[in-house]
């Protein structure tokens, strides 16, 4: 049974994570599809606002691979319930810090769209909210780790 529930919170914590960074990508895309189609040569200013959400997919990934390497077949429930919830820092910080630094993301391309030069400067603001998505990521990473 733990195993199970180790799985299951390893799956959610990927899945959860990518999904968030899926929707934040679109939003992000998008956006920069109508500033590009204006103006072509500010990609490379909005490019990288495009691919913030898509780290906290990258981030539930990696402690999916951590996760899975310390479940075994014999897991006890509790250390099976125990390791769920080392997962849900990134789980839940993943999910919805990707889906809501799409959306930060997104005013600052239409931004950079309407003034290149603030392209440097914008990148802070849903740069502050990635913070907690490593918060996330650290912590799940020091819990896991206790197996």
């Amino acid at each position: 049974m733990g195993y199970t529930i180790a799985m299951i919170g390893v799956a959610l914590c990927v899945l959860l994570c990518g999904i968030g960074s899926c929707i934040g990508l679109y939003k992000t895309s998008t956006a920069a599809a109508g500033v590009l189609s204006e103006d072509p040569k500010k990609f490379g200013k909005v490019m990288v606002l495009v691919l913030l959400p898509a780290t906290q997919g990258i981030y539930g990934f990696i402690i999916g691979i951590i996760a899975s390497g310390v479940i075994s077949s014999g897991m006890a429930t509790a250390t099976g319930w125990a390791l769920f919830a080392a997962t849900l820092p990134m789980t839940v910080s993943g999910f919805v810090s990707a889906f809501i630094q799409g959306k930060s993301a997104v005013n600052c391309i239409y931004a950079v769209g309407k003034q290149e030069s603030l392209s440097g400067k914008l990148i802070v603001y849903p740069g502050m909210i990635e913070f907690y998505a490593i918060l996330g990521l650290i912590i799940s990473i020091m819990l896991v780790g206790q197996f």
